[in-house]
């Protein structure tokens, strides 16, 4: 066995013992189980996307629906009196999978509308709600202090995929998804309606803005109107990684330029997307 190997193993022996000693007799917070499994990160046992995942859900146990739900000023609805053809441009423009049907007001929650139940009956000149009654999802309800954890279960066990999220008054304060969670585990969900292929910025409508973390730093500066270096630097990623010093993890926050950037989706060779707020803001 050469040195590497067996410093490797013995490494190894230590964090299995010191893992197996810690939980023998219990841990006594979640820091020290973190302590523990940053050790092994550190050690190259566990991987840097392993040890962030572990964290993210660690992180979901003590967070609560009203954290991370879209405020009900942010939902894409569809109302019950209008006519089809007057929502169905929202529907594709929006590019979401789910919509809440309400009725009168966004407190009465009249069930869901799945885009792909649509889909079948959209080129039908002749569409009007009673077709679309008869495809209408049953609404699911949960209240703002649900546990996210708690959610996912049921999220899983029920199949569902969005809850409306009501207040201690039975009032809509938002809508949560199954995604919503997951990115709490996993880091920023970047899927292909996030961005289009040319697009490097898109605001998100709550004063933040999905950076990639590719964007050239001259199309950062024109966007943010900002004066970035771009002598020593192509890309944002690049700059943000020198800032920090070391390849930071999914969540940490670094402030220069009179901005504020969080990762929010890493793994353990590059930063991919950024999360950028104005420092003021």
């Amino acid at each position: 066995m050469s040195d590497d190997q067996s410093s490797r193993s013995q490494g190894n022996k230590s964090w299995l013992e010191r893992i197996s000693q810690a939980f023998s007799s219990g841990p006594e917070s979640v820091e020290d189980v973190l302590e523990i499994l940053r050790d092994a990160e550190s050690q190259e046992i566990i991987d840097t996307d392993s040890m962030s995942i572990i964290e993210g859900a660690m992180q979901v146990i003590d967070m609560r629906v009203e954290e991370i739900m879209i405020p009900r000023s942010q939902m894409i609805t569809v109302k019950a009196s209008q006519d089809p053809k007057e929502f169905l441009p929202d529907i594709i423009a929006s590019a979401h999978s789910r919509f809440p049907v309400i009725g009168e007001s966004p407190d009465d929650v009249l069930g869901v509308l799945l885009a792909k139940d649509l889909l079948p009956l959209a080129l039908d000149d002749n569409l009007d709600w009673s077709h679309i009654r008869g495809i209408l999802r049953p609404p699911t309800f949960v209240p703002e202090s649900k546990r996210l954890n708690q959610l996912l279960k049921e999220f899983k066990e029920n199949r569902n995929h969005m809850a409306m999220v009501v207040d201690e008054y039975g009032g809509t304060a938002g809508l949560i998804t199954i995604e919503d969670v997951l990115e709490q585990i996993v880091g920023e969900i970047e899927d292909e309606h996030d961005f289009d292929e040319e697009t490097h910025i898109k605001a998100r409508g709550d004063g933040t803005y999905a950076v990639k973390a590719v964007t050239p730093i001259d199309d950062f500066n024109e966007f943010f109107e900002t004066g970035m270096d771009e002598e020593e630097f192509d890309t944002i990623g690049g700059l943000v990684l020198k800032e920090f010093g070391h390849l930071p993890r999914r969540g940490e926050t670094v402030e220069f330029g009179g901005l504020q950037f969080t990762i929010a989706n890493a793994d353990n060779r590059v930063i991919r997307l950024l999360q950028v707020t104005r420092s003021d803001s």
